[in-house]
């Protein structure tokens, strides 16, 4: 990191691969039962890829050699839609029937948190221009009734994400009928629409006699109880039927409470009892309450019951059965518990083939830019896809930011995480901004404070072409593509794209044109919606181009060419994408499959033919911030013989340098000789079960990480490559055996050198997570031996033990050291080891503490990376010497440090390290506190 400080901390520099989750461990409970059955029995077998073998005279492959999974949904082009900020095709419902005053209907036009006008008539009007982009997909936000107006957040439901009734679409937008009508036209134009679901949570209607929006409390200070008065742990019951029965004023940390006007408020009926959500306070979204806790107020419905599960699956199959709905975007995936998702997914999914929707797809939005962790969603879960957050960050990081071309290189060789027999990356949907974080507009705009209209464009353009080109189903947020911008997310990425009145919405400064938002802008002559429509076209022209195998072939070091290929596995023609993020023009010899062979150019401002060399490099110069794609003259050759096979030894997917791994999981990785076109599939097998696929790779370097968190630890593995060429040749690898890793126990506090007296709160996460795990502490004073501190703690996700120090009687300085304890299935697992010191903390303390970062703007500063702004000071909590500051932030991902006395002279970064690190935040929108140790010098956020 440079020394200077307006270098250092005028532009962020963690990337991709150092972000930190930012919903804590994440959890995997015990599976259904018939899952259980199965794994114990045999590993899942892949779904069918089909039969056919590219270049194989008859036709037929070996069984165990399979292709590259694609999924009906991998080549899509969506366009996601805020109903209320689109086009205003009914005037008279404006007010959703409730009256002008805005406090009680929300409509209000000349304010960005309220109801503007926009409806479903104005889509159906407006559906030629989104057609015109190519669109395949129309994604609405939530469109249900919500409640208008909620007067704690002085804003209203536009948004969608505040239900009541799940049954009905909301007045202010229109109704069922109208819907119905939408969803039609959209179909006859071969066109399908996509519903953005909610199940985590409803509009805040339940309150608490102890307080509204109260802070959170945990399972361990206040353990559910059953309606009888006995304590136990929900997760023991997750995915059962004999779930205990609750009492609205025995099981619940807070008592809930009704107001009678809105006793029935909610519909379906059954939403409207208390004892189905988890009164458990409102969530800082970090540990266990990311899970259990209200957003801001808004009831948390108790996803565990199995009666929630039973009535969200019927909410949604209905809207699948009478309307036609051809698939869901699920809000707040990773605040909703595993096994939820591993009975809603199949279930909904299967109801909707029953329905005759073949292609019915789902993903949920996991803000996370971890691919370990956003993949749990896909593997683990048994969902079809999550929103490629982890793209969105690269792509920022690419095409705005014009950072090094080798962390694309990286970003993609990480794909593997999503390889599984029934799923992987091909799937996901990939987009550069939304309605929570902000528009791709706009981080241009801040990444290139000095840039003209001309390079701002330029860089949109660079980050449009990366998202068609590569692998995922491209998704343009409704405005981008007439090159909206905003100085933020939430609120401020909300404009309408019809005459708006709202004074924050008039000043923005749009790309590629002169029209402000004063006017309607639905322009087809926009530079970027030309882009986005030719884009869309050359990819329906070249499916390899949507779904190809994506295979990465060169990076420079530092801004420039990152260079790929795509290859259908059928047709085996080569197509190679080179795109450069630097200002000037750059040659590169890119790699490819073909030796001595003309290529033509399809795309770009290029020489229109190239030849590769004898060892089959292809010269390109590729202009500035720009993209070329190149097409082979004829088809891969085949293979004469099927490549040589070696497997690597298996082993847990530990965490690296670059990326954050996952205990639950096993790296499995196969060399091939040769560099043609090949896929190899990867197979398990367990003590007495067959070999049964765990997926399969077509882009080297080869691999899975194949999910093994619900077998026992010990359990004996073995595993094999098949590997198959483009001739169908087949080749099988050496079995290498393995075994499942034990988990693995992190202390998350008391902070290693922080000082403690009276009682001091140990808590321990294990890896992967289980509701049967039983964890204990251990405490050692001054070197000594190790004894046990209170009783094993059964309640997950976070577990715990309170430990009076003061009972003691220990002296100030003496050092007490904590660490966690575990067997399970005969396996003993001890955690690392926290010290801390007894005694008050003599620690000078400073006359301020700044959050600097790039969020320093969001809290009111005059820009990004301000010690010295007010807006930004922590205040000193005499009661524990910590420095605390909360504040109100839109989604998005920020890092900051800790900077001392207004000045960057002293400053913290990740770990307390003095000038180390930023720390990054991947944030879901509102509130959210930073606090900080002058003892430690740490500083967190959750």
């Amino acid at each position: 990191m440079s020394s200077n400080p307006v270098q250092r901390f005028t532009r962020p520099r963690t990337t991709l691969n150092h972000a930190r989750r930012a919903s804590g461990i994440a959890r995997t409970a015990a599976a259904a039962a018939a899952v259980l059955a199965l794994v114990s029995a045999a590993l899942p077998a892949q779904a069918a890829p089909g039969s056919r073998d590219p270049g194989s005279p008859s036709g037929s492959q070996p069984s165990s050699a399979l292709q590259s999974l694609r999924a009906p949904v991998t080549d899509e082009n969506f366009y996601f839609v805020m109903a209320d900020r689109f086009s205003n095709g009914d005037a008279a419902n404006d007010d959703g029937g409730l009256g002008p005053d805005p406090m009680v209907s929300g409509f209000d036009p000349t304010r960005k948190g309220f109801y503007n006008g926009g409806d479903l008539n104005g889509l159906l009007e407006k559906i030629d221009y989104i057609q015109g982009l190519g669109t395949t997909s129309i994604w609405l936000t939530p469109s249900f009734k919500n409640k208008a107006v909620q007067p704690e957040d002085k804003s209203a439901g536009y948004h969608g994400y505040w239900v009541t009734d799940f049954t009905q679409i909301d007045p202010h937008l229109g109704t069922n009928a109208e819907l119905k009508e939408l969803i039609d036209e959209a179909h006859s134009r071969g066109m399908k629409v996509y519903f953005d679901i909610i199940t985590n949570h409803t509009a805040d209607v339940i309150g608490y006699e102890e307080g509204a929006r109260a802070g959170y409390v945990s399972k361990d200070k206040a353990p559910y109880r059953t309606a009888a008065g006995a304590e136990f742990d929900d997760r023991d019951y997750e995915g059962k039927a004999d779930f205990p029965r609750l009492d609205a004023k025995t099981s619940f940390p807070y008592t809930p409470v009704l107001d009678p006007a809105e006793q029935n408020l909610k519909v379906p009926a059954w939403l409207n009892d208390p004892t189905l959500y988890h009164n458990r306070g409102d969530t800082t979204f970090a540990g266990e309450n990311s899970y259990y806790g209200d957003f801001f107020g808004l009831d948390d419905l108790f996803t565990e019951h199995p009666a929630v599960v039973k009535g969200m699956t019927d909410v949604y199959q209905t809207w699948i059965r009478d309307f036609g709905v051809d698939g869901f975007r699920i809000d707040t995936m990773k605040h909703v518990n595993d096994e939820f998702w591993q009975q809603f997914g199949p279930k909904v999914l299967s109801y909707a083939k029953q329905q005759g929707k073949d292609e019915f797809f789902m993903f949920g939005e996991v803000f996370d830019t971890s691919k370990s962790f956003t993949s749990q969603f896909t593997t683990r879960n048994k969902m079809q896809a999550v929103l490629d957050f982890p793209f969105q960050d690269a792509a920022r990081n690419f095409a705005s930011r014009s950072q090094d071309a080798r962390q694309l290189e990286t970003f993609f060789s990480l794909d593997d995480w999503y390889t599984d027999a029934d799923s992987n990356v091909y799937q996901l949907p990939t987009f550069l901004g939304n309605h929570d974080m902000g528009r791709i507009g706009s981080f241009i705009s801040a990444d290139n404070p000095g840039a003209d209209d001309a390079e701002r464009v330029s860089r949109d353009e660079l980050a449009h072409e990366l998202m068609y080109f590569s692998r995922g189903n491209p998704v343009i947020y409704y405005g981008d593509e007439q090159g909206f911008t905003g100085p933020g997310g939430d609120q401020d990425a909300r404009q309408t794209l019809f005459a708006s009145k709202v004074p924050e919405y008039l000043d923005d400064d749009l790309l590629g044109t002169d029209a402000t938002h004063a006017t309607d802008n639905f322009n087809t002559a926009h530079p970027l919606y030309g882009k986005i429509s030719e884009l869309a076209a050359l990819t329906k022209d070249h499916p390899a181009l949507r779904n190809g195998a994506h295979q990465h072939r060169y990076a420079s070091d530092g801004p420039g060419v990152y260079a790929f290929s795509r290859t259908d596995a059928k047709d085996q023609r080569e197509y190679v994408v080179a795109l450069n993020n630097s200002e000037q023009p750059r040659t590169a010899s890119i790699p490819t499959y073909i030796a001595k062979r003309n290529y033509t150019l399809l795309y770009g401002d290029a020489a229109a033919e190239s030849k590769t060399s004898a060892d089959g490099k292809l010269t390109v110069t590729v202009p500035p911030l720009s993209a070329v794609v190149y097409q082979s003259s004829g088809r891969i050759p085949h293979s004469k013989r099927a490549p040589g096979v070696t497997l690597q030894a298996p082993a847990p997917a530990a965490a690296t340098a670059t990326a954050p791994g996952d205990n639950g999981r096993m790296q499995v990785t196969a060399d091939v000789d040769g560099s043609s076109f090949y896929q190899v599939t990867f197979q398990a097998q367990t003590a007495g079960g067959k070999w049964e696929s765990i997926g399969t790779d077509d882009t080297a370097p080869y691999r899975v990480f194949h999910d093994v968190a619900s077998l026992n630890p010990g359990t004996a593995l073995k595993y094999r490559a098949v590997a198959l060429d483009n001739s169908g040749h087949t080749s099988v690898s050496r079995t290498r055996a393995a075994s499942v890793p034990a988990p693995a126990l992190t202390i998350q506090q008391p902070k290693e050198g922080s000082t403690v007296q009276g009682n001091v709160e140990v808590m321990a996460t294990a890896d992967p997570e289980k509701a049967s795990h039983e964890v204990g502490f251990e405490r050692r004073i001054a070197g000594g031996e190790w004894t046990p501190v209170g009783v094993a703690d059964d309640s997950s996700p976070d577990y715990t033990v309170v430990d009076d120090i003061a009972a003691l009687q220990l002296p100030d300085g003496t050092k007490v050291s904590y660490r966690a304890t575990m067997s399970s299935s005969g396996v003993s697992v001890v955690s690392g080891v926290r010290t801390v010191v007894v005694g008050i903390a003599a620690v000078p303390q400073p006359q301020s503490v700044t959050v600097a970062g790039d969020l320093n703007d969001e809290m009111g500063c005059p820009g990004d990376w301000q010690p010295a702004c007010t807006s930004a000071f922590m205040a000193l909590d005499p009661t524990d010497s910590i420095w605390k500051l909360t504040a109100h932030l839109p989604a998005g991902r920020y890092e900051f440090k800790a900077a001392i006395n207004g000045s960057w002279d002293e400053n913290y970064g990740q770990g307390g390290a003095q000038n180390g690190t930023n720390l990054v935040l991947n944030h879901d929108g509102g509130q959210v506190t930073f606090r900080y140790s002058h003892s430690t010098h740490v500083i967190t956020a959750g």
